[in-house]
């Protein structure tokens, strides 16, 4: 898109106006008319390239610009982990790899032992997916154990989030990387370094005190429910070995291809080094597609052939995955349309023309745009890929390094985050299953997220500084 030429020069002051609308005009349809995300962030990347002098001729190819790009690269990761977690989830894997963290910690720190194993099941899991799946143990332990309620489930619940949050594959850190151009092994290590700690502190430390303070019953809201037959089929209950194989498989085939490719940055000629027969062939078996794609095979077959499973219920169990990320997907990948829509309109360098007057860092501005959208509508995933794209321009006239690019993207991420609340599905999820009304909700949860995004971004921070520091 770099030959387009606009139909009229709108001026940096005109771009940010139209920036401005754009965005109120997507947070208008979503909140105010419920129009689904998707088509609210298509409709709105139509009119924004209408209004900024984009030929009509050439509206299909703009819009195209960054939904190709963002969408090829997102799709692969986010089915691939849905369809791990899915694997992990059916076989019963998840409620053994808990009942051996509550073996090992003890009744009395169960809470910590149901993080850790919602934080190790946070890597291929969704937030929503991974917190339903987990419920029922949050129930079987806070009944075994007694006192609070809230004081087990807040940990895990903050565990499934801050993965969802900051780590690769899950599709807001993916999205981000993929529309900064991050490298998201990198991201993915540094986003390690952000969750845990935002883990601990929200969800452990100050979660456990927050829960302590309400007296909850432990919910009902699952009594009854019965597993379908495919499901039933396919549970087997393996051993926790083999699903740290399956969690830890993909974290170190993806770590193999990122210190590779920082062993090649201090070569005397790095490309030569890439070109090495063994070094290409191992960095490939490192790209996250690749490395996630291998889990899934792997967790074929020590999940469902090596269990006596018959192809076609792991294909059913495997397929069963796709179906609820569908939105979730094209939702990110409109969000990448829209940010390519405002690419080719030249905003990126009104907003860096717009924050270089105002001496805003890049990093800063990335967060609180974020913390805003999220804020204003709702979804952290609609904040976190507008944010980026309204940013995208200004991260790459800048000249930051690897280390500086994905601190920002871990800086965004920590404003999608931010202070969840009745515009909020996530929101509504956790009041029901922890038997919560709106305002406990609001004095628990939305304070932990806005703790969360608080952390987050502050780790973010230290991270960019030593980046700079390093490059």
């Amino acid at each position: 898109m770099e030959d387009l030429v606009l139909q009229w020069d709108l001026g940096t002051a005109g771009l940010l106006l139209l920036a401005a609308g754009a965005v109120a005009f997507l947070l208008v349809l979503i909140m105010a008319l419920k129009v689904h995300a998707f088509l609210a962030l298509m409709l709105t990347s139509i009119l924004t390239a209408i209004a900024a002098g984009i030929p009509f001729s050439r509206l299909v190819e703009a819009l195209g610009f960054g939904f190709n790009s963002t969408l090829g690269t997102v799709m692969l990761l986010v089915a691939l982990g849905a369809m791990l977690g899915r694997m992990i989830e059916a076989s019963g894997g998840a409620k053994v790899l808990s009942d051996a963290m509550i073996a090992r910690f003890g009744e009395h720190r169960a809470g910590l032992a149901l993080s850790v194993a919602s934080l190790l099941m946070g890597f291929p899991i969704f937030f929503d997916a991974g917190l339903v799946v987990m419920m029922p143990i949050i129930y079987a332990v806070a009944r075994r154990v007694g006192g609070s309620f809230l004081s087990v489930a807040f940990p895990a619940a903050i565990a499934f989030s801050a993965m969802h949050i900051f780590v690769p594959p899950h599709p807001g850190p993916v999205s981000a990387s993929a529309i900064y151009g991050a490298d998201v092994g990198l991201v993915l290590i540094l986003g390690l370094v952000v969750a845990i700690p935002v883990w601990y502190v929200a969800g452990v430390v100050v979660g456990s005190r927050i829960g302590n303070r309400l007296d909850i019953p432990v919910p009902t809201i699952l009594e009854g429910r019965r597993d379908d037959d495919d499901v039933e089929a396919f549970r087997s209950n393996p051993s926790v070995g083999r699903i740290l194989l399956l969690l830890l498989l993909p974290l170190v085939l993806i770590l193999l291809n990122t210190s590779l490719n920082m062993a090649a940055s201090v070569q005397p000629d790095p490309d030569a080094f890439r070109a090495e027969p063994w070094v290409a062939i191992l960095r490939s078996l490192g790209e996250t597609p690749v490395a996630l794609l291998i889990t899934v095979f792997v967790s074929m077959a020590v999940l469902g052939w090596g269990m006596g499973k018959s192809g076609s219920l792991i294909e059913k169990i495997s397929d069963s995955a796709l179906g609820p990320i569908c939105s979730v997907v094209l939702v990110t990948g409109a969000g990448g349309m829209f940010g390519g829509v405002l690419r080719s309109t030249g905003i990126g360098d009104a907003v860096a023309e717009s924050l270089n007057g105002i001496g805003l860092p890049a990093i800063v501005a990335a967060f609180l745009i974020a913390l805003i959208v999220r804020v204003a509508q709702g979804s952290a995933t609609v904040a976190l890929t507008t944010a980026a794209s309204l940013m995208t321009g200004v991260v790459a006239a800048g000249e930051y390094n690897p280390i500086e690019i994905a601190a920002i993207v871990l800086a965004t991420a920590a404003g999608s985050v931010g202070f969840s609340h009745v515009n909020d599905s996530g929101f509504w999820l956790v009041s029901r299953f922890f038997g919560m009304d709106m305002k406990q909700t609001l004095s628990t949860w939305t304070v932990l997220q806005g703790l969360m995004a608080v952390l987050g971004f502050a780790l973010a921070g230290v991270i960019y500084l030593v980046g700079g520091a390093l490059g």
